[in-house]
């Protein structure tokens, strides 16, 4: 016999909310993309619909959206050696940030500020280092078929780092540590997309291919999306919260 729980996890509802979300994350993705030369992927906003779909509707929904969606992204933008890792990151990805967002483990304030403090120096510092090493100097930003030839400087990088490390940190002091937990919970999740990517490229990708790239350029990119993903997602999820305080999926 199935369990209650696993009744739950495949009720009407969810399976409705994975198709819909599946969607969202797959449109999301492909509404604005930029490619990137030095690893052969891609920037895009698709993190923001992959949150979304976990702190709405759970783990298992958040993991066949993120999954499944940013994969299907992948084969129609003509990405398919990013198509089988895309699966099993993304999933990993929604999965984490569902599980994580339902667990809050009541941290008082002190510990939550801590928390995220570490976690803005890392990624300020990550931002910071590898877009200055491998982002400084001249670039081609390319857009479809559009190829923009950029002057990026050093400084622009420190900047960078230094903004999203201060908005972290900031997002720490002036939260309830509930609201704290979520975004926690998100920036987990969205280094898990980092790591899980980096290992990819310079451990299959690149080698099997022959494909002379540099997996820690895709870093920055790929913060840069946990970083907007989190931007229009947390807020989103609060307002849709407000309005329809519908249940909280498994």
């Amino acid at each position: 016999m199935q369990s209650t729980k696993t009744k739950k996890t495949f009720s009407v509802p969810n399976l409705m909310f994975a198709a819909v979300s599946t969607a969202l994350v797959c449109i999301a993705t492909m509404f604005f993309s930029v490619y990137v030369p030095a690893t052969r992927g891609f920037f895009n906003i698709g993190e923001s619909m992959v949150f979304l779909s976990a702190l709405l509707f759970g783990p298992f929904v958040g993991a066949f959206a993120g999954g499944v969606g940013s994969m299907l992204a992948d084969l129609l933008l003509n990405y398919p050696h990013y198509a089988p890792a895309t699966l099993v990151i993304k999933a990993s990805e929604g999965f984490i940030v569902g599980y994580l967002s339902r667990r809050n483990p009541k941290f008082n304030r002190a510990s939550w500020r801590i928390l995220t403090s570490l976690l803005g120096v890392v990624a300020g510092t990550l931002l910071a280092t590898i877009g200055s090493i491998y982002y400084s100097g001249e670039v081609e930003l390319t857009i479809g078929q559009t190829i923009i030839p950029l002057h990026i400087p050093a400084s622009f990088w420190l900047t960078l780092g230094i903004i999203v490390a201060a908005s972290i940190i900031i997002a720490g002091l002036i939260t309830e540590p509930e609201v704290g937990w979520t975004i926690l919970s998100v920036i987990v999740g969205g280094f898990i997309m980092v790591l899980g990517y980096f290992i990819y490229q310079m451990y299959f990708l690149f080698p099997l291919f022959g494909i002379e790239a540099i997996a820690v350029a895709e870093v920055p990119v790929n913060i840069g999306q946990m970083t907007i993903g989190s931007i229009i997602a947390i807020p989103t999820v609060r307002i849709i919260r407000r309005i329809f305080p519908f249940p909280r999926g498994q």
